[in-house]
């Protein structure tokens, strides 16, 4: 049977790994066809310095049921994305939906103020996390706002609510990206309105990253097995790319459009769940025991 984004078009910028990956498997389940770019390739990799390629991001799309498609870019050079948004013209005549998932995470001095932060990889990160998702909007939504019901969603991190606090143990560069991206789906939202488009800004909660699942030691198989504490709460990337699928096959999408929404939230709306079965709500899990100092315990969060 024919999934319900049969026939629709994305652009997943930053689909190499991480919730970009999960998005785009996400969408190719649904039967979208996916343009999934990133920096690092079978023949080059980038500054992440990891073996996760946009061809293995193509080959997972097209194994769930869509149709992959990988195209190296960087954001950051507006003739290197202007030249995607001229290919998926060229070969689809259409865009309806756009995934901004450029963040740059390496990026960051942690746990420093910002006179003590690097001012180069501090820079980095709003080149990665602010510039480069406008510069994409740019080139992207002339394309898009063709055709009515197009869909623009910004990756951040964090609710609306939870980021009225300072995100200082990331340091201000992280804060300010991170904040900046749901104010981009507002305004965004605001200019598409006319046109009949929606744009929004999705959070993971606590993303079980390779780069995460690295870092602790453990894999998609046995991340359990971490000793990290509280990462009982973690979702796996495949969960914000099917809440992300959720919104882009949703009829009365409108109805989010200039919000900052986050999985555990669309999840409910949608009746959707992680991999495991789960339904991990970090960012409650987060207020209601992280920061009360509660022992880990995800009993009614997950």
């Amino acid at each position: 049977m024919a999934g319900p984004l049969q026939g629709k078009v994305a652009l997943v910028a930053g689909a190499t790994r991480g919730a970009g990956r999960g998005i785009a498997v996400e969408l190719g389940a649904a039967g979208a066809t996916v343009y999934g770019t990133g920096r690092t390739t079978r023949e080059q990799q980038s500054d992440y310095g990891r073996a996760e390629t946009i061809e293995d991001t193509a080959r997972l799309v097209d194994a769930a049921g869509g149709e992959g498609v990988a195209v190296r870019a960087d954001h950051t050079q507006p003739d290197e994305v202007r030249e995607v948004v001229a290919r998926i013209e060229s070969e689809r005549g259409r865009l309806d939906l756009l995934v901004n998932d450029l963040g740059g995470e390496h990026l960051t001095d942690w746990h420093k103020p910002v006179w003590e932060h690097s001012l180069r990889i501090g820079i980095d990160r709003l080149r990665v996390g602010i510039e480069a998702h406008l510069i994409t909007s740019h080139f992207a939504l002339g394309l898009l706002s063709r055709t009515p019901g197009g869909l623009v969603v910004e990756l951040t991190d964090g609710t609306a609510e939870y980021n009225r606090r300072y995100r200082g143990d990331l340091g201000a560069f992280f804060d300010v990206a991170k904040t900046a991206a749901s104010r981009m789906a507002f305004g965004l939202a605001e200019e598409l309105r006319p046109h009949g488009g929606t744009a929004v800004a999705v959070t993971p909660g606590w993303l079980r990253s390779e780069m995460m699942l690295d870092l602790f030691g453990v894999t998609e198989q046995n991340w359990r097995e971490a000793t990290e504490p509280h990462f009982g709460i973690s979702e796996s990337p495949r969960f914000v790319g099917r809440a992300v699928a959720a919104l882009a096959a949703d009829p009365e999408v409108a109805r989010w459009s200039g919000r900052t929404l986050s999985s555990a939230q669309l999840a409910q709306v949608y009746g959707l769940t992680d991999v495991d079965g789960s339904r991990p709500d970090c960012w409650r899990y987060i207020e209601e025991v992280v920061e009360a100092g509660k022992p880990e315990d995800v009993t009614g969060y997950r």
